[in-house]
């Protein structure tokens, strides 16, 4: 899985950062900020769910397939 923000959409919720706060933060203007791009698999979930729970569709996920 990576991770990508688009700042220029973001709003200011904080769903990302409460949902998985590992994974996102704000910077000082409130702004989405993802601390690892690529999150541990336990992390995964819960990056889908910030990502679903954003009102400003700002996160982006790219899945990738799983090693055999």
């Amino acid at each position: 899985m990576r991770l990508r923000a688009d700042r220029e959409s973001c709003i200011s919720g904080g769903r990302c950062m409460a949902t998985l706060p590992e994974v996102f933060d704000q910077d000082d203007e409130g702004l989405v900020v993802v601390l690892t791009p690529e999150p541990a698999p336990e992390h995964h979930d819960k990056a889908r769910e910030a990502a679903y729970l954003c009102p400003a569709r700002a996160i982006d996920i790219t899945e990738r397939p799983s090693p055999r």
